[in-house]
C-alpha cells in the first residue's frame, strides 16, 4: 500500500468520493445537455435507423443471402416499423431519459477513470497493474459489446417482431415507449454480458472460479447459449442464429482462459493407494 493511503483518514477517503461522485455527475450532466440539445439529430441517424430497409446489416444480409443459394432471401426494400406516440408528453420525458443514457455510455471511460483513480492509492504496485488493465480492458469489451447490440441483436430482433402478423386485419406498429425501452435494454444488456470475461477473471483472481468449472459444464452452457441467442434472433434460418451464438460460445471460452487452472488435488496420491490395495 502506498504511503499516501496510509496518511489518509477517513474524512480524506470520504473527501475524495465526495469530488469523484462530483466530477463524474458534472460531466454526465454535461453530455445529458448537449445530447438533449441534438436528439432530433439522434434520433434520425442513429436511434430509428433499424426501423429502415437501408440500415447497414440489412444491406449486408442482403448480399450475403442473394450470393449463397441455401440462405432465406433477407432483401425487402419494403420494411418499416412504424413508430407512434401517444402522450403528448412522451417526446420530451423521452429524449431527456435517452440523452441520460446515451451521455452515461459516452462518458463510461471517464466513469471508470474516476473509479480507478479513487481506489488506485488503497493498491500495491502489483495490484495496480492488474486492475489497470481490468478497467483498460473492462472498457473496451463493454464498448464491443454495445456495437454488437447495435448492428446486429438489436436490429434482428426488430426485424423479427416487426414481421410477425396475428393476422392480415392488423398492422404492427411499435409505441415510442415500446420502441426506446427495447433499444436501451438490449443495448446496456449486451454491454453487460461482454464483460463476462472480466467478471470471470475477478472471481478467479478471488479464489472462487477455476478453469475446471469451465470444462464441467461447457455443455450444458452450449445448450443454454443455443436457447439464448434462439430467443435474441427468434428465426428459422441457421445463418441469423450462428451470428448470435458463436460470439457468446467466444465469450464463453474466453473467460476460460482469462480463469486461472484449478490447483492439484491429493487424486494422485488417492489412486497410489488403489492401486496398492489391489496389488
Amino acid at each position: 500500500m502506498s504511503q499516501q493511503q496510509e496518511e489518509m483518514s477517513f474524512w480524506d477517503h470520504l473527501e475524495a468520493l465526495r469530488w469523484t461522485l462530483f466530477r463524474s455527475v458534472i460531466v454526465l450532466i454535461i453530455f445529458t445537455i448537449t445530447g438533449f440539445a441534438f436528439m432530433h439529430e439522434i434520433f434520425d441517424a442513429v436511434i430509428l435507423a433499424p426501423t429502415r430497409s437501408d440500415f447497414i446489416l440489412y444491406r449486408v444480409l442482403c448480399e450475403l443471402t442473394t450470393a449463397i443459394p441455401f440462405l432465406d432471401d433477407f432483401c425487402d426494400e419494403n420494411f418499416h416499423v412504424h413508430i407512434f406516440n401517444v402522450k403528448l408528453v412522451s417526446p420530451f420525458f423521452i429524449s431527456l431519459s435517452t440523452s441520460f443514457w446515451l451521455a452515461l455510455l459516452i462518458t463510461f471511460p471517464y466513469l471508470v477513470f474516476e473509479v480507478w483513480k479513487f481506489v488506485s492509492p488503497a493498491l500495491y504496485d502489483y495490484e495496480k497493474k492488474n486492475v489497470r488493465w481490468a478497467f483498460f480492458f473492462g472498457t473496451i469489451m463493454f464498448f464491443v459489446g454495445c456495437a454488437v447490440s447495435y448492428f446486429f441483436v438489436f436490429p434482428m430482433t426488430l426485424r423479427f417482431l416487426a414481421t410477425v402478423h396475428i393476422s392480415d386485419a392488423i398492422e404492427n406498429q411499435s409505441s415510442l415507449e415500446s420502441y426506446i425501452d427495447m433499444f436501451i435494454m438490449l443495448i446496456f444488456i449486451m454491454g453487460i454480458v461482454f464483460e463476462m470475461p472480466l467478471v470471470s477473471w475477478l472471481l478467479s483472481k478471488l479464489g472462487l472460479l477455476t478453469r475446471a468449472f469451465f470444462n464441467k459444464y461447457r455443455r450444458y452452457a452450449i445448450v443454454g447459449l443455443l436457447v439464448a441467442a434462439a430467443f435474441i434472433t427468434p428465426s428459422s434460418d441457421p445463418f441469423t442464429l450462428g451470428c448470435v451464438f458463436f460470439p457468446l460460445y467466444g465469450l464463453y471460452e474466453l473467460s476460460a482462459f482469462f480463469v486461472k487452472k484449478a490447483p492439484k488435488n491429493d487424486d494422485d496420491t488417492g489412486a497410489e493407494i488403489v492401486k496398492y490395495d489391489e496389488s
